[in-house]
């Protein structure tokens, strides 16, 4: 028998490529829960960023809702989404994966916008977007992990995409 969903504000956190926006599309659809990703919120049309301010305005408003799911990184505000949460899933998966998960992305929306980001910014991958990937384990896993580690929220790592399917089917979608 399945269980019921929970959950009612879940952040996914992740290496850039893990599927962060893909699950919380998947969640959002089996249980109604509406989307925000952080993308959306940090980037203007042309890859123009919003000051730290704003975002952070914009990011309170969300956290305020009943019900919600916040996908991204954006680590310099983790530790207060974590504080709104009453989950976060941690995707740590393999760098490679990641890497080719975000180069299969830019060939699929290859000069257009992805759904999961700001109109005008179309999907590519420079440099250093690859850099900040491949040092994600070394930069950011370990500071992610220690917050998650040393907060009272409940959290799920899962290391590979069947741990996270798994998970997900344990629950009914009514």
């Amino acid at each position: 028998m399945k269980k019921i969903f929970p959950y009612h504000k879940v952040l996914i956190v992740g290496c850039g490529g893990a599927g962060k926006s893909t699950l919380a599309m998947e969640i959002g659809k089996r249980f109604g829960l509406p989307i925000v990703h952080l993308d959306k919120l940090w980037w203007l049309p042309d890859w123009q960023t919003r000051t730290e301010q704003e975002f952070d305005e914009l990011l309170a408003s969300e956290l305020a809702k009943n019900d919600w799911i916040i996908e991204g990184n954006y680590f310099r505000t983790f530790k207060t989404r974590l504080r709104h949460a009453d989950l976060c899933i941690f995707l740590d998966y393999d760098t490679e994966l990641c890497v080719q998960s975000v180069y299969e992305r830019a060939e699929k929306y290859k000069g257009v916008t992805r759904p999961d980001m700001t109109d005008g910014c179309t999907e590519h991958v420079d440099d250093e977007f690859k850099t900040w990937i491949t040092s994600f384990k070394e930069n950011v896993r370990p500071s992610m992990l220690s917050e998650l580690k040393n907060s009272s929220i409940p959290y799920m790592i899962f290391q590979t995409r069947d741990e996270t399917a798994n998970w997900l089917n344990e629950f009914s979608n009514d």
